[in-house]
């Protein structure tokens, strides 16, 4: 009794004949796909001995594997950072964040952490991956940046962080954040996730008014970041820093929105809190607030700006001896450009000052005064 099957015109033939002809095929197809590669310039290798085919096999096992090395290699820089600061009335607290230690030189060892991890600190602590403690020195922080690099003694310290180039950042990579989250009692828990986004400018209110002061760039990452993952490495699968975690946004709606100060700027300002215990910024030394910050009647009446101008920085006070002061700057001045620049708010005249110039540099200010623009020139100086 004969078996049979159809092919796709309908014809009766054979099971056997169909599996001769498809084995044909099949070589056929690969001829023609080597061929086709080999046309283009792609060099293909088809091995068929098991052993060699499993020498190197790309898996999830392996890559987990990987994974687990780099997390372990870059957990022993991670450290505990506890923050002892003094109330108003004379109480103490203590704060938990992390830390990561960069360098070793000598018998000392260089940690950077968060600087709103130790604000106002009067002692400072480090506990490290073995669970050694030992006590810490601040060499400088930043509030802009959100950095400051604490200095331990480096007898126990065997591991220094690596970090990656930020141009080698990309969005999508694995990410894995270490850290205290809630204290160390958690020590160097291990979250996952992946690269979000690049160059994100979060809002940051550095003097209490609720008001945006400065605008921090970060990287963002959905790997969970919790109280006391602060000053923690944020690492890719090579186990190398791309980041130091900083905050994250802590909304009821809002799941997995975290941020990272990113390698460069960490590498960047880390060098000069180590060399200057601060980062030098220009100034031009005045009090500044928002044009948009003032009712309509104050524009047009006190101020008497034309109506094509919507946006400013408007002078309120002017220090003595400050390059402000020398240029002949005035209350109630509207700065409406730096060199050219457009500022419609003081924020956008800090990121110019603070990102674009130096110290020394002339400046020349688009001013309007009693609804006339006119050009001022200064020479900023070091805050």
């Amino acid at each position: 009794m004969k078996l049979f099957q159809r092919n796709g015109e309908g014809k009766r033939v054979s099971k056997r004949n169909g599996f001769a002809f498809g084995v044909f095929g099949a070589i056929v197809a690969v001829f023609i796909v080597t061929a086709l590669f080999q046309s283009q310039g792609i060099q293909i290798n088809i091995e068929t001995n098991p052993e060699k085919a499993q020498a190197n096999p790309l898996t999830v096992e392996n890559t987990e594997k990987n994974n687990i090395k780099a997390i372990q290699a870059a957990q022993e820089a991670v450290v505990g950072v506890s923050a002892v600061k003094e109330g108003a009335s004379g109480e103490q607290s203590a704060g938990t964040g992390s830390g990561v230690i960069y360098k070793k030189d000598g018998d000392k060892a260089l940690v950077v952490t968060n600087h709103h991890v130790i604000e106002q600190a009067s002692d400072l602590e480090v506990t490290l991956s073995d669970g050694t403690k030992t006590d810490a020195e601040l060499q400088g922080s930043d509030p802009f940046t959100d950095l400051a690099v604490l200095e331990i003694d480096a007898e126990h310290v065997s591991k220094v962080a690596d970090f990656a180039k930020s141009e080698d950042v990309e969005v999508g990579q694995t990410a894995f954040a270490i850290g205290n989250p809630l204290g160390m009692d958690f020590a160097g828990s291990v979250t996952k996730g992946i690269v979000s986004g690049l160059d994100r400018n979060v809002p940051v209110d550095l003097n209490g008014d609720s008001e945006p002061y400065w605008h921090t760039t970060v990287l963002q990452t959905d790997a969970a970041i919790n109280p006391g993952n602060s000053g923690g490495a944020l690492i890719n699968q090579n186990g190398k820093v791309i980041g130091i975690n900083s905050m994250k946004i802590a909304k009821a709606e809002v799941e997995g929105i975290g941020f990272a100060i990113p390698a460069e700027t960490v590498t960047s300002i880390t060098s000069e809190l180590e060399s200057k215990g601060e980062v030098e910024r220009p100034y031009i030394g005045v009090s500044l607030y928002d044009l948009s910050q003032l009712p309509a009647r104050a524009v047009q009446g006190e101020l008497n700006l034309p109506e094509n101008v919507e946006g400013g920085a408007v002078v309120g006070k002017t220090a003595t001896g400050t390059p402000a002061a020398e240029a002949g700057l005035k209350q109630n001045d509207v700065i409406t450009a730096i060199n050219g620049e457009k500022v419609a708010s003081t924020l956008d005249l800090r990121k110019y000052l603070y990102e674009d110039a130096k110290a020394g540099d002339e400046a020349t200010l688009t001013v309007y005064r009693n609804g006339q623009q006119q050009q001022i020139t200064l020479t900023l100086s070091e805050q």
